[in-house]
């Protein structure tokens, strides 16, 4: 690898400082860089934060410096740049990320050397409801798509389909979509089960179920899945929201439908520390 572009906050002064140190480094040692301008643009209701237009064609990774967050976004930003991703972590967790920013040089000298592996993680994308002409207008998701309460509702009845067959009925406080990568989020905080990243697989978790043997559903990643919202009480409507990786999508009530399915486009991340999967469970969600 030659060429780079960099995907940070850079209202953040410190990681202003770390880009200038990418950059110098790769400058030096006969690499090219070019830092992204951050800044919230919006298409067909949808957020974004980088200038995917901005990237020169040459460029063969993008080195991302920030926590999880940032990662989710430049995912779903870069879905169809076909460009591997490095996380450098400057949050806290960093559980999505590779590499500690005190290690930035040396990860650095080995993606100049082509020392590194990649791993491909699946995407969600809804497909009816809130379908966009695009990439850019259309809802897409790294970690998990979401369906939470609205207004007063007590509860929410949602339905869950698997092409055209019913699988189950929940009424709960809402119902979560993981793929493997979000499995470890709020799918997990809700009592859902985690998945390695290379499954290709997701997982439906009620949140709050209102019954003892509602639990969590392990799907073929390859069907697509149906959301309806339903009827809760027989007068008014049952109301909702849509949020996909924390991002507010839309709003939805009785009657409506989503439309989820795993697209062909998938996110590849850089691979450097030889930590495996559980061992970096391990060490951050546990603290071990």
């Amino acid at each position: 690898m030659k060429h780079f572009c960099i995907i940070t906050n850079s209202d953040k002064g410190a990681n202003r400082q770390i880009a200038k140190r990418a950059v110098e480094y790769l400058q030096q040692h006969g690499g090219s860089c070019v830092v992204l301008e951050n800044r919230l643009e919006e298409t067909g209701g949808i957020r974004h934060f980088t200038a995917v237009k901005d990237i020169p064609e040459e460029v063969e990774c993008a080195i991302v410096l920030g926590g999880d967050g940032t990662m989710v976004q430049a995912a779903i930003d870069l879905v169809h740049c076909d460009v591997p991703i490095l996380g450098v972590n400057t949050g806290t967790l960093g559980f999505l990320t590779e590499v500690e920013c005190q290690s930035l040089e040396e990860a650095l000298e080995r993606l100049l050397l082509d020392n590194y592996s990649t791993e491909r993680r699946i995407m969600l994308k809804e497909t009816e409801k809130f379908k966009g002409i695009d990439s850019r207008t259309s809802c897409y998701a790294l970690n998990d798509m979401v369906i939470t309460k609205q207004g007063g509702c007590r509860l929410i009845t949602i339905k869950v389909y698997q092409g055209e067959e019913l699988i189950d009925v929940y009424r709960a406080d809402g119902l979560i979509v993981s793929t493997p990568t979000g499995s470890t989020g709020y799918n997990l905080s809700a009592g859902g089960p985690v998945l390695v990243p290379g499954l290709h697989a997701t997982v439906v978790t009620p949140i709050c179920p209102h019954s003892l043997n509602k639990r969590s559903l392990l799907l073929d990643a390859g069907n697509r899945i149906t959301l309806e919202i339903g009827q809760t009480k027989e007068v008014g409507e049952d109301l909702a929201v849509l949020s996909a990786d924390g991002r507010y999508v839309g709003d939805l009530k009785t009657g409506d439908r989503l439309v989820l399915e795993v697209p062909h486009a998938t996110t590849e991340f850089i691979k450097l520390s030889g930590k495996n999967f559980y061992e970096k469970m391990r060490q951050k969600l546990n603290g071990d």
